[in-house]
C-alpha cells in the first residue's frame, strides 16, 4: 500500500481542526441530550436541531480524524450541511422569534457560542478544500 494522499488532513492545522469539532462534539451532544432527556416537550424543535447539530459534529470530527478519500467527502457534506443550518436556522430564529425562544446550537448563528458554529464550517471547508488542492498538485 502506498502513502495516504489524504494524510494532509493529519497535519497540524487539521488535528486542531478535528480537536475543535471533538470538542464542539461533545458540547452540543452534552447540551441536546440534557435538554432532549429532560425537556423535550418545552421546546422539541430547538432541542431537536441541537441533536442535529451534535450528530453533524460528531460525524465531522470522525471524518476529519480517519482521513481518506471517502471521509474527506462526507466532511465536505458535513461541513456544507452545517453552514446551511447554521444560516437557515439563524435567519429563522430573527424573523420567527417566537417559533425559537429557545436556542438551539445554531440560533442566531450561533451566539450562545460565540458564534463558531458560523465559523467553524468555513474554516472546516477551506481545510479541505486546501487538502484536496494538495492531492491535486502531488498526483
Amino acid at each position: 500500500m502506498g502513502v495516504n494522499p489524504y494524510s494532509a488532513m493529519h497535519s497540524g492545522p487539521g488535528r486542531g481542526l478535528a480537536a475543535v469539532y471533538g470538542i464542539f462534539a461533545l458540547a452540543a451532544s452534552a447540551r441536546a441530550g440534557v435538554q432532549i432527556i429532560r425537556d423535550f416537550s418545552e421546546a422539541p424543535l430547538a432541542y431537536s436541531l441541537s441533536g442535529v447539530a451534535a450528530a453533524v459534529y460528531i460525524l465531522a470530527t470522525v471524518c476529519l480524524v480517519v482521513g481518506n478519500r471517502v471521509t474527506h467527502r462526507i466532511a465536505l457534506l458535513s461541513c456544507v450541511f452545517e453552514f446551511a443550518g447554521v444560516v437557515v436556522v439563524g435567519t429563522l430564529s430573527l424573523m420567527l422569534p417566537d417559533v425559537f425562544r429557545v436556542h438551539s446550537v445554531w440560533s442566531l448563528y450561533g451566539i450562545d457560542y460565540g458564534f463558531f458554529p458560523l465559523i467553524l464550517p468555513v474554516i472546516g471547508l477551506l481545510w479541505l478544500r486546501h487538502v484536496e488542492r494538495r492531492i491535486r498538485q502531488a498526483a
